[in-house]
């Protein structure tokens, strides 16, 4: 039996790819194991699908001072001696990187054993820990054609990304009944990511008396984000986290307001939905969620309002123009060639297995 070796944490952007590869391999009869840190949310979204999971041991590598510099690198080492370790125990016949720090020391482990090993970038410009893998890589699958050019020609295949099938087949009537709203106002779906976005969070919520005029809520908050006190607003409802019934909230939703995560304005784009896009800001980043926002602008598939942007004014204005214009935004993506991307990836593997 083929075996493959998953990796990527550290958010869940490092590992909804992953997951969405997951049932094609196991078409094509493919063994897969999934190495992530310790205790990341890799684990647990992992753990759940039953596919065995390894954690080793993961360092953060910064661009700015911090006493952790001094420990990490320790960390780091130690994660390459488990990834050697268990290269050796695996026997993957290839290694698939989504990033994330965790990966680094897997991709190079699998690098000195002569596994073909392949990474995936979803934003216009490698972060980091990708940066450090590439040397290492066989091939880099990327998102966007921008991204083409920064990295070696050999390597670079253009495949865009992988998007969880389960999100297609959405049904707004259980989302209603799921949510208890009703069908007479259209709904604004608010996603801040799987750690949530404290600055868009606040932001809607401060107007949030002026969007119910017109629209309903649906506010995807993150972890510990709950404000309990408006826990009884009519057409209004929160969740931390929501997994089971996301495909449901995506087919109820009339708008989406995003971060800019690659991998979720593509899941947006692949479900046609008119999308107002607010980037983590340069401030707080190395600015790839602005780079992606503006493409997807540019492609005329988001509209976008950058975070130092952000007033009240400002998003509700935003809100209302994209809502009135919903149908050109929905014509443009529509119109786009998505590709492919679960097949071209698994044909990338299935040439190296089979050489």
């Amino acid at each position: 039996m083929k075996h493959i070796v998953l990796t990527g944490g550290g958010t869940a952007g490092h590992v909804t790819p992953n997951i969405a590869m997951i049932p094609r391999l196991k078409e094509l009869g493919y063994q897969i194991s999934y190495i992530g840190s310790y205790e990341g949310i890799e684990k647990k979204l992992i753990e759940e699908l039953g596919i065995p999971y390894y954690g080793i041991s993961s360092g953060k590598l910064r661009r700015y001072f911090d006493v952790k510099n001094f420990t990490d690198p320790f960390k780091v080492m130690k994660g390459f001696l488990e990834a050697k370790k268990l290269m050796k125990q695996l026997k993957p016949d290839v290694v698939f990187s989504k990033g994330g720090f965790v990966t680094v020391p897997v991709v190079i482990a699998a690098s000195r054993k002569k596994i073909p090993t392949f990474i995936h970038e979803s934003d216009m410009t490698p972060g980091l820990a990708n940066k450090l893998s590439i040397p290492f890589a066989t091939k880099v699958c990327c998102n966007f054609p921008e991204t083409v050019e920064h990295l070696p020609a050999s390597k670079a295949v253009l495949t865009g990304t992988p998007i969880r099938q389960e999100l297609l087949s959405g049904n707004p009537d259980r989302a209603r009944k799921f949510t208890g709203l009703t069908s007479d106002k259209p709904v604004i779906m608010i996603i801040g990511g799987s750690l949530g976005a404290a600055a868009v969070n606040d932001a809607v919520r401060t107007v949030l008396p002026e969007l119910l005029k017109d629209f309903q809520i649906v506010h995807l908050c993150g972890k510990g984000k709950l404000d309990e006190s408006l826990k009884e607003t009519k057409g209004y409802v929160q969740y931390e986290y929501i997994k089971k019934e996301l495909a449901d909230l995506f087919a109820l939703a009339d708008l989406v307001i995003s971060r800019a995560g690659a991998n979720a304005i593509c899941e947006l784009s692949a479900l046609n939905k008119p999308n107002l896009l607010i980037p983590l800001s340069a401030r707080a980043s190395r600015g790839d969620q602005i780079l992606n926002a503006r493409s997807f602008e540019h492609l005329g598939y988001s509209k976008v309002l950058e975070e130092e942007e952000l007033t009240n004014e400002a998003l509700l204005d935003a809100v209302r123009d994209l809502y009135e214009n919903r149908e050109t935004y929905m014509m443009a993506m529509s119109s786009s060639k998505q590709q492919n991307s679960i097949e071209q990836i698994v044909q990338l593997f299935e040439n190296a297995v089979n050489k």
